[in-house]
């Protein structure tokens, strides 16, 4: 049976483990919320080994990340656990990183916010929250190309859409996390962190 696989997760990956590298130096583990294909989770914990990497997803998501598994064999990454953020509280403790790509524009509005809570409930008091994709500035969208993807998004599920950075600082800050920091990407994504205050 041939793997799930996720173009763009392949197109990103470089790009997310150069950042990653810096911002996971002296972490030494990583929850990843919607690990998708477990595409990343593999590459990503290949090439940080110092990394206890612990990838989740829906239920029904969880075969495709134990496929790639199979021919990734990592001491460092750990089997995939199910986690849907709106369950609380999460079943974790003391994370040094939460890591989560191209899932704030997916789900809702409320599924956000209960990621930062969730983040918040099983991160330790220096922990960081680490987020990469698509993001609007102060209202406004970063390129065009966003923003026909934003009404595409909110076409086919009016809860979806891209997100502007500034509404999250606000519901990061409600839930004890600093303003955010962000470095710019490829295709017009950022990788952005929000430190616990």
């Amino acid at each position: 049976m041939n793997k799930p696989c996720s173009p763009s997760a392949e197109r990103n990956k470089e790009p997310i483990l150069n950042v990653l590298k810096e911002e996971l130096s002296s972490q030494q583990s990583v929850l990843e919320i919607g690990s998708g294909t477990g595409q990343h989770a593999c590459y990503f914990s290949a090439a940080l080994p110092h990394i206890l990497w612990q990838p989740t997803e829906l239920k029904e998501n969880i075969p495709a990340i134990q496929q790639w598994m199979q021919e990734q064999h990592c001491s460092n990454l750990l089997e995939p656990k199910i986690l849907n953020v709106d369950d609380q509280p999460w079943p974790y403790q003391n994370i040094d990183t939460c890591f989560t790509c191209n899932t704030f524009h997916i789900v809702g509005q409320s599924s956000v916010k209960s990621i930062f809570n969730g983040c918040k409930s099983v991160l330790h008091e220096s922990g960081k929250l680490c987020v990469y994709g698509p993001f609007a500035l102060k209202g406004k969208h970063t390129s065009e190309s966003n923003e026909h993807f934003d009404h595409q998004l909110r076409a086919s599920n009016p809860n979806s859409g891209i997100r502007d950075l500034f509404v999250l600082d606000d519901i990061a800050q409600q839930h004890g996390f600093k303003p955010h920091r962000k470095l710019a990407m490829p295709a017009n994504n950022f990788f952005v962190v929000w430190e616990i205050e």
